[in-house]
């Protein structure tokens, strides 16, 4: 691998001629960017992390509500005044009487859920005063009392799923589910910023290349001219390298303006600001990376984070099968309550002849025919989990293709490489043989333009195939989560990790 290098650094000089022959369009108030840089920089602007960002706190809030919903729960409900008067009728003696009241009234209560049986417990204390008047018969009935309730509740149901628990683990799944999606989408996020990046870094080189190509136009546009003035050539040439030194100046603009375009969408991809001038400085070395192909499909199939979303999708299914199956269901609930009651005229004796107030109900819920409503829906549930367990099967194979197709990638990308270095050095043999030929008068204008554009082309191409070659090196480490390159294996948990931290 190391005759890679040699070229490499032509590349590498190459860019950096650009920035130091062509001052006035590398500003020294630009930004340079290496790869390292754009990732970090997109890491905290993307907007697609913005919103991967946005989402997993989404889900970790919902979570924390629910976890903060099983603690105990205190509230206080406070009726200061109620005042009512109503003319009703008494069956027992057959006369109408009128019944006036005047109260208040507070009643502290605390409930406590209970994860693990889906049941609640209540601690209730309801405090009041209140003073009735009854007019029944002529006669004036009163009654001012202080009353007070406490008591002890639970409500638990029976022979049915947990509820709360089954709503926990589900938002469990989703906030890892939601942390996953963040893992993916940054390196999803690297894979993009790469060939962003990759991209207006071949730009900037097909300026630099288009400009090399407009310096030799030049050249054999005065060497073509000269001999016109001395009557050595037919004007007819001259015609013809004037036209090829348009044609030259018209390629640097247009990619002047292709590059500009490519900037923009760059920045706004990394979520910079679109008037920063920026350029960017690639390394393109082939690093010497040995790839076991075995060794990579083992990475995949036991790291990549698509596996365990499609588990994921496996329970969350089954899940609703537990939900599925309780429609129409038998069921009971138990409600059990003890307290006691007191009511006094004072309000130091309200307990002074407490009374007790034990309640026991037991209820159940007896299904009878659904006319087949609940086994349709448990076939069509069933056949729900049968297409997520496909869908996990199809994810596993289509993990070891896409190792496979990446690997073959590698492989030919190295060939392409070692091509386009020979079909470069080729080249510009044959273009410096030419350009002699042309100041001999042995060729014409047109002919030494298609050798110059075949100089550039074959360059173009190099640079593509070492870069083609880089993004392939990062697909295998997406695809096996394993970084060859440095022998260590990637856990994009922890990029998630150090995004909390």
């Amino acid at each position: 691998m190391k005759y890679f290098f040699h070229f490499n650094s032509f590349f590498r000089i190459l860019s950096l001629a650009g920035v130091l022959l062509f001052p006035g369009t590398v500003l020294f108030s630009q930004e340079a960017l290496t790869l390292d840089k754009a990732l970090s920089i997109a890491a905290l602007n993307s907007p697609d992390i913005q919103r991967s960002l946005l989402n997993l706190t989404r889900y970790r809030e919902s979570l924390n509500a629910h976890k903060a919903s099983l603690k105990s729960q205190f509230s206080l409900d406070v009726n200061p005044v109620s005042f009512s008067q109503q003319r009703e009728f008494d069956n027992r003696f057959s006369k109408w009487f009128t019944n006036r009241n005047f109260n208040s009234s507070g009643t502290f209560r605390v409930v406590q859920p209970i994860l693990w049986t889906d049941g609640t417990v209540s601690l209730v204390n309801r405090f009041g005063w209140q003073q009735n008047l009854s007019d029944f018969t002529g006669t004036m009935e009163k009654n001012t009392a202080f009353t007070n309730r406490l008591y002890l509740s639970l409500n638990q149901p029976l022979f049915t799923y947990n509820k709360l628990k089954l709503a926990q683990k589900e938002l469990e799944l989703d906030y890892e589910n939601a942390n996953i999606s963040y893992a993916l989408q940054r390196l999803n996020l690297e894979k993009n910023v790469t060939q962003f990046f990759y991209n207006v870094y071949l730009y900037q080189m097909s300026l630099n290349i288009a400009r090399d190509e407009l310096n030799n136009t030049m050249r054999s546009y005065e060497i073509i001219k000269n001999k016109v003035d001395a009557g050595l050539t037919a004007k007819e040439e001259l015609y013809q390298a004037e036209l090829n030194l348009a044609t030259s100046r018209s390629s640097v603009k247009n990619q002047e303006v292709t590059l500009a375009n490519a900037k923009d969408e760059f920045k706004r991809f990394l979520g910079m600001n679109l008037y920063d001038s920026i350029v960017v400085l690639a390394d393109i070395a082939i690093p010497d990376v040995k790839v076991d192909l075995q060794k990579a499909v083992e990475y995949g199939l036991n790291s990549r984070l698509e596996i365990r979303q499609r588990q994921i999708d496996i329970e969350t299914s089954q899940f609703q099968m537990i939900r599925t199956k309780a429609l129409n269901e038998f069921k009971g609930e138990l409600q059990m309550s003890v307290g006691i009651m007191g009511d006094d005229p004072a309000f130091a004796r309200v307990y002074s002849k407490p009374t007790n107030n034990p309640q026991v109900s037991l209820g159940f819920r007896i299904p009878l025919y659904d006319w087949g409503e609940k086994k349709a829906r448990i076939k069509a549930q069933e056949a729900v989990i049968a297409t997520q367990q496909i869908n996990y099967d199809e994810e596993k194979k289509q993990i070891i293709i896409d190792v496979r197709k990446v690997y073959r990638n590698l492989q030919n990308q190295l060939n392409q490489i070692v091509i386009a270095r020979q079909n470069v050095q080729n080249a510009e043999l044959t273009y410096e043989i030419n350009l002699e030929r042309y100041k001999n008068g042995d060729l014409t204008s047109m002919d030494l333009n298609l050798y110059q554009n075949q100089l550039s082309e074959k360059k173009m191409s190099y640079a593509r195939a070492l870069i083609n070659y880089k993004l392939e090196l990062l697909n295998l480490k997406i695809q096996t989560l394993y970084d060859f390159e440095h022998q260590k294996p990637i856990v994009p948990m922890e990029m998630y990790n150090s995004q909390n931290k």
